[in-house]
């Protein structure tokens, strides 16, 4: 029988995907806004793409993106860098954003930083997954017109995911 470890670290994920579960019907309303009005797309289709995508990058996009860099980092940064000061700090959430190593004392501040964090290579991800599902839901907009509207609506629907981790944030900072 294997021990288990207590200190293997906190996996993200498991933070990640209830955020943006949360997150999902407001980002889908906001997508579905710029859909609609901006890109004069019919309000069916454009409710029936936008759903569909965002829970596509929601449910496979984002795990699989995760899941990578998971293993880069286990390759490459995957031992505790410590805490010494402000900078190694912010490296440490930064490269170890995936998986923390469990600063026991510092996850109360880490694991909302690292989810504020790795918004930013979600936003990627999802930009590009959307736009690839879209380009297959949309076929009768031209490819041009597709990643516009995914660049725009990201723009719009990523402050949704900023606030719930900001929200995240506070909450853990006002119980330190």
């Amino acid at each position: 029988m294997n021990p288990i470890i207590a200190d293997a670290g906190v996996p993200m994920l498991f933070f990640h995907l209830p955020a943006m579960l949360l997150a999902l019907l407001p980002v889908v309303a906001a997508e579905f806004y710029v859909a609609y009005r901006h890109y004069g797309i019919d309000k069916k289709k454009a409710l029936k793409g936008v759903a569909i995508a965002n829970c596509c990058s929601t449910l496979l996009g984002f795990p699989l993106f995760w899941l990578l860099w998971v293993v880069i980092e286990a390759t490459t940064a995957g031992r505790a860098l410590g805490l010494e000061g402000i900078w190694s700090k912010v490296y440490a959430v930064t490269v170890q954003s995936a998986w923390l190593i469990p600063y026991e004392g510092d996850l109360g501040w880490m694991i909302p930083a690292a989810g504020l964090f790795m918004l930013v290579p979600a936003f990627f991800v999802s930009v590009y997954v959307e736009r690839w599902l879209l380009r297959a839901l949309w076929a009768d907009k031209d490819a041009r017109s597709v990643a516009s509207f995914s660049w725009r609506a990201h723009f719009v629907s990523y402050p949704v995911l900023i606030a719930v981790w900001l929200a995240y944030v506070l909450i853990s900072l006002r119980r330190m």
